[in-house]
């Protein structure tokens, strides 16, 4: 039976105590009913995980006795930074969430041209914080040990501008003049990998020649035009299984 997985942001010390976020805590003894003494598995992102069990709690709050640590990595080769178009409500959620179970490193969601969705700055920090805590659940369920960073929503110039130098750097388009697998294949193991991905309207032809200008390469994954909610998890997919992740 696979065990529980709960993710904390705190520093874990086998044989210390720590009390669960109020979450999780809830989620382990009202959904899951688990009674003190049950085992499941701890994890902060700073790789490996724990072994855990319930213990009694006081009030609200709900305690875990933290024992030993496993230097389990289920981590991709590859890093990989996905600038992902903003897309609508749950099609943004869906990719956040798929992304990080294919092995993602990196998620900046892209506010460009043709871009539905338009965020102020209060909005971005709140939708970041939801995708984020998104990705987090998707670690749990997947087995990552390492969550990926959620940045804040960014124009496609900010996004650009704060990427490292070097590796491969590919634009998603239909007409692109190589296939992605064969660029990939070539350049792996490239590190850092970036993706960029348009949404529902794609990218506007100037933001495509701005970024060929800065470095990317238009790929193309076939003959088919994907919805934006599927390129890039199609090209996570093909990066992953070209670098061996998949063997």
């Amino acid at each position: 039976m696979r065990l529980t997985r709960i993710y904390v942001p705190d520093p874990l010390v086998p044989g210390g105590d720590i009390v669960l976020p109020s979450q999780a805590g809830e989620h382990l003894t009202r959904v899951l009913r688990l009674e003190p003494g049950a085992a499941f598995t701890l994890f902060n992102g700073a790789g490996g995980e724990y072994s855990a069990t319930l213990a009694a709690g006081t009030g609200k709050k709900v305690m875990a006795r933290v024992h030993d640590h496993s230097p389990a990595d289920r981590e991709s080769p590859l890093q990989v930074t996905l600038l992902q178009g903003v897309a609508r409500g749950e099609r943004m959620d869906l990719i956040v969430q798929k992304a990080t179970e294919l092995g993602v490193m990196r998620i900046v969601p892209v506010l460009s041209e043709r871009s539905v969705v338009k965020l102020d700055a209060k909005q971005r920090t709140r939708k970041r914080e939801h995708w984020q805590a998104i990705s987090i659940a998707a670690c749990e369920q997947s087995g990552r040990n390492r969550v990926p960073d959620v940045g804040e929503a960014a124009t496609l110039g900010d996004a650009v501008a704060a990427l490292a130098s070097g590796g491969l750097h590919c634009l998603l388009a239909a007409n692109g003049e190589q296939s992605l697998a064969a660029a990939a294949a070539r350049a792996l193991p490239a590190r850092p990998i970036v993706l960029l991905i348009g949404p529902e309207g794609g990218l506007a032809e100037n933001e495509r020649q701005f970024a060929q200008q800065n470095g990317f390469v238009a790929c193309r994954m076939g003959p088919r035009v994907m919805r934006t909610e599927t390129a890039g998890l199609a090209a996570l997919a093909i990066l992953q299984a070209v670098a061996g992740d998949f063997s």
